[in-house]
């Protein structure tokens, strides 16, 4: 076995998304923010007498649990599983993160439609958009798409038959 062979073999999943240290660390410190606000807003939310209301503040709180338990374990390190639960987390897809991150910050916004719910999710449903984004990859350079559109023309002008619109 190469040394490109074992460092590619040695590669957690998590470093071989395609993300940059950067842009991972703005998604944690995201997740981070999201729930904290998650977390303030839902017991803000739940002083009230509206059932609905303590609903979706409850389900903030377990947001901004979850929030925490997935991004920052060390936050949560007296809790026996915090640990599993994040390195299971760091193993799903940015996709899978999205739709999960997403998903979550949108129940309590359903569940009662304030301000209160939603700008305490918005950074929550901010941190989905962002791994979203992520697993949408690099932005390609300006050179390999102009070679990649001069061989799709060629490739076309082959299968038809023809050259600069001309038939031969």
């Amino acid at each position: 076995m190469s040394n490109e062979e074992a460092t590619a073999a040695s590669k957690s999943p998590a470093e071989d998304d395609g993300m940059t240290w950067w842009y991972r660390w703005l998604c944690k410190i995201a997740g981070v923010l999201g729930g904290i606000s998650c977390a303030i807003a839902g017991v803000w939310n739940c002083v009230t007498v509206n059932p609905l209301n303590i609903a979706a503040g409850v389900w903030m709180v377990l947001n901004a649990f979850v929030l925490f338990l997935c991004e920052v374990p060390f936050c949560c390190q007296f809790i026996e599983f915090a640990n599993a639960v994040a390195a299971r987390a760091d193993k799903l897809k940015p996709w899978q993160k999205a739709v999960f991150y997403c998903g979550m910050a949108l129940f309590p916004v359903f569940l009662s439609f304030t301000f209160t719910t939603l700008f305490g999710n918005a950074i929550a449903f901010a941190t989905g958009v962002l791994y979203g984004l992520a697993s949408l990859g690099k932005k390609g350079d300006a050179v390999t798409y102009a070679r990649l559109q001069h061989q799709k023309q060629g490739d076309e002008e082959r299968m038809t038959g023809t050259t600069n619109g001309a038939p031969e």
